[in-house]
C-alpha cells in the first residue's frame, strides 16, 4: 500500500467532514456565512474570500488540519488501533484513501440539511433555496460515499453537532449512511460500533453513548484542529430548555491537558488558538467549594495568559461565554483584555478604543429580552441574578464588556414557542435601550429550533419566514440593522445598502416573506426615518426601561453568595461588610484551576 492509501488498498478507517467545516484561514466571520446564507449567494464568498476552498494537506495527502471533533476521534481510536489504518483526510481527497481494505468512513457533521438555528431562517429570507452553503458541501460528501465503488464493504458512521438532523428526517438512505452516534467518541460504545464495522457486522441506526463523567476520561486531541480550537470545558450548568449541550456533564479540562492541545497545534504549523466551551467562566470553578457562577479570577487570567504567551501563538480567539459572570466580576473582563487583546485577530476600529483597533468578540446567547419568555425558556439564565432581572442584567454585562473592547456576537431566538407580541416588545425595549446608551453588539437572530433531546424538543413555534409577525421582523431588521453600522461609515455605504436592500425587496423578498416583512424591511433599510415609521404606527418605537444599578442588583443576591463578592470591583452593598468576616478563604478562588475533583 502506498503511504496516501491507493485506490486498491485504501485505509481501513478514515475520518473526514465537509470542506465548510475543515477550512482554516479564510477569517473569522466566514464559518457562521457559510452556514446561514443560501447555496444561490455563495458568489459574496467568493468574492470576499477568493480562496476560501484552499486547504492545506501533507506529505501523505492526509489533511493538515480538521475540526477538533475529528481530531477527538482519530486520538480515541488511536488509543486501540495503529497509526497507519487511521487516516483523516479532505472531502475531495475521500477517493484517494477509500479502497478494498476500507472498512468504516466517520463523518463529522454540523448542519447536513441545513436545519440549525440560523441556516434555515437565512437560507429561506435570502434565497428561494433553502440549503445553506455548508448543506450543499455535506451532501456532496456523502454524494461521493454514495457513489465508491467500495461502498458495499465500509459502514458510514456519522457524529458531530449535526446528526440529530439525519435521525430526525430518516434520512439515513438518500445520505447513504449507516449509522448516527451522539455522544463523545472516548466513549466505549463508541469504539465498540467502529469495531463491528471493521467485523463486517451491521451497525445499528442510531446510537447514544455516555458522556465522560470525569476529567480523567476526557481526551484533547495530539495534532492540529481546524482554528486552533482546543476544548476547555464541557457543559454549562444554567440548564436552557432549549439548549441540547448543557445536558452534558459540567466538566472542566485539566490545564495540562489543554496546554498539551496547545502547544500541539503550534508544533503543526498553527498559529491560532480558540479554547471551546459553553462558558469560558466556569473554568476553574467546576466542583469546587465555591458556585461555578462566581468566577476564579485568578485561575482563568492564568489559564489565557499560559495559552497566549505560548511561543507560535500569534492570535487567541474567545468562544463562548454568559453575560452574568461579567456583572459579578467587572475586574476579571479587565484582566482579561489587558491579556488577550493583544492576540485578537478581529479589528473593529469605528468603536474599539484599542491602539490597533482589536476587539473581543465572544458568543453570548440573550435569546429574549423578555422576563415572562426567559422564565419559560432558560430560568437559569441569569444565576447567580434571579431572571427577573435578566434586562439589567444584560445592560450592564454589555456596558462593561464595551468598555472592555468585548463587542461580543449576541444570538436571540424569534418565534419561540407561545411567544406574544409583548414579549416581542420587551425584547425591542431592551435593543433600543442598548441603542441609546450607545452599547453595541454584534445581534444574530434566529427562529426557534427545536432540538431533540432538550425539554423543548417536542415545542413548535414559527416554522417559516412568512409565518412571523411585524414584531418578530422588526426584532431581526432592528438586530441587523445595529450589527452593521460600524461597517457603513463611509459616505457610500448607506446608500448603497438602502437602495440594495430597497432593490431585494421590490425583486423577490416581498414575495417571499410577506406582507409583515414590508416595514421592518425599510426600516433595516433606512429609507424612512424609524421616528417617523413610529408615528404612523408601522414599527414599534420601544419604551426606555427602569434598569437597576450594579449596587442594586448585587444586592438582590442571596445573602449567603454575598461572602463571594470581590470587594475590589467595588459597588458592595449595603450591609456586606457584616459578612465580610465569613468570605471564604483564597483556596476557593485557586490560582492555578487544575484540579476541580
Amino acid at each position: 500500500m502506498t503511504d496516501t492509501g491507493s485506490a486498491v488498498d485504501g485505509k481501513l478507517i478514515v475520518l473526514t467532514a465537509p470542506l465548510t467545516e475543515t477550512i482554516d484561514h479564510a477569517g473569522y466571520f466566514i464559518q457562521m456565512a457559510l452556514a446561514s446564507l443560501p447555496k444561490r449567494l455563495e458568489g459574496v464568498i467568493n468574492q470576499k474570500y477568493p480562496q476560501w476552498r484552499e486547504v492545506e494537506r501533507n506529505q501523505d495527502g492526509s489533511a493538515r488540519y480538521m475540526p477538533a471533533g475529528v481530531r477527538l476521534v482519530e486520538a480515541s481510536l488511536l488509543r486501540h488501533f495503529p497509526a497507519e489504518d487511521v487516516v483523516c483526510c479532505h472531502a475531495e481527497d475521500l477517493p484517494n484513501f477509500i479502497g478494498s481494505r476500507t472498512r468504516v468512513i466517520g463523518v463529522s457533521a454540523h448542519n447536513p440539511l441545513g436545519v440549525t438555528f440560523a441556516a434555515g431562517v437565512y437560507a429561506s429570507i435570502f434565497g428561494s433555496s433553502k440549503e445553506p452553503i455548508n448543506s450543499h458541501y455535506s451532501r456532496k460528501l456523502f454524494q461521493t460515499l454514495k457513489q465508491s465503488p467500495y461502498r458495499s464493504t465500509f459502514k458510514v458512521i456519522v457524529g458531530g453537532s449535526g446528526g440529530w438532523q439525519i435521525s430526525q428526517t430518516n434520512s439515513f438512505e438518500d445520505l447513504s449512511v449507516d449509522c448516527v452516534v451522539e455522544g463523545r467518541s472516548e466513549s466505549a460504545e463508541t469504539l465498540e460500533l467502529f469495531r463491528m464495522a471493521i467485523r463486517g457486522e451491521e451497525v445499528p441506526r442510531f446510537v447514544q453513548v455516555s458522556h465522560p463523567a470525569s476529567r480523567e476520561e476526557l481526551l484533547t486531541p495530539h495534532k492540529r484542529t481546524t482554528f486552533g480550537v482546543v476544548e476547555m470545558t464541557t457543559g454549562c450548568g444554567r440548564r436552557c430548555h432549549f439548549c441540547l449541550p448543557d445536558l452534558n456533564p459540567q466538566i472542566d479540562f485539566p490545564k495540562e491537558k489543554i496546554m498539551d492541545a496547545v502547544h500541539a497545534n503550534v508544533r503543526e504549523g498553527n498559529n491560532q488558538i480558540s479554547l471551546a466551551t459553553e462558558d469560558m467562566f466556569i473554568w476553574g470553578q467546576v466542583h469546587t467549594g465555591v458556585p461555578f457562577y462566581f468566577p476564579n479570577r485568578e485561575a482563568l487570567v492564568e489559564l489565557y495568559r499560559d495559552v497566549v504567551n505560548t511561543p507560535g501563538v500569534d492570535y487567541h480567539l474567545l468562544s463562548h461565554c454568559t453575560m452574568a459572570p461579567s456583572v459579578v466580576d467587572p475586574k476579571l473582563v479587565e484582566q482579561l483584555s489587558g491579556v488577550l487583546l493583544d492576540k485578537s485577530p478581529v479589528k473593529l476600529p469605528a468603536l474599539s478604543t484599542h491602539h490597533e483597533g482589536r476587539i473581543l468578540s465572544p458568543l453570548i446567547g440573550m435569546e429574549t429580552g423578555s422576563v415572562r419568555m426567559a422564565k419559560q425558556i432558560m430560568p437559569g439564565k441569569g444565576v447567580p441574578f434571579a431572571i427577573e432581572e435578566w434586562p439589567s442584567v444584560l445592560i450592564h454585562g454589555l456596558t462593561i464588556f464595551n468598555r472592555n473592547n468585548w463587542f461580543p456576537v449576541i444570538t436571540l431566538m424569534v418565534g419561540n414557542p407561545g411567544e406574544t407580541d409583548e414579549d416581542c416588545m420587551a425584547t425591542l425595549d431592551l435593543l433600543y435601550e442598548m441603542e441609546r446608551r450607545g452599547l453595541f453588539a454584534f445581534f444574530v437572530p434566529s427562529i426557534f429550533t427545536p432540538l431533540h433531546d432538550t425539554r423543548f424538543a417536542a415545542k413548535q413555534g414559527v416554522q417559516q419566514s412568512r409565518e412571523l409577525t411585524p414584531l418578530q421582523w422588526q426584532i431581526m431588521m432592528k438586530c441587523w440593522k445595529r450589527s452593521l453600522q460600524p461597517a457603513l461609515h463611509s459616505w457610500w455605504g448607506p446608500m448603497a445598502w438602502r437602495v440594495g436592500s430597497l432593490v431585494a425587496w421590490i425583486w423577490k423578498l416581498r414575495k417571499m416573506n410577506g406582507p409583515n416583512f414590508t416595514w421592518p424591511l425599510l426600516l433595516f433599510a433606512g429609507a424612512l426615518p424609524e421616528r417617523l415609521m413610529a408615528r404612523m404606527g408601522k414599527i414599534y418605537s420601544g419604551r426606555p426601561l427602569a434598569v437597576k444599578s450594579r449596587k442594586e442588583l448585587l444586592a438582590t443576591l442571596k445573602p449567603q453568595h454575598w461572602k463571594y463578592l470581590r470587594p475590589d470591583n467595588g459597588d458592595m452593598p449595603d450591609g456586606w461588610d457584616q459578612v465580610a468576616d465569613s468570605k471564604p478563604a483564597a483556596t476557593s478562588f485557586r490560582v492555578l484551576g487544575a484540579s476541580s475533583d
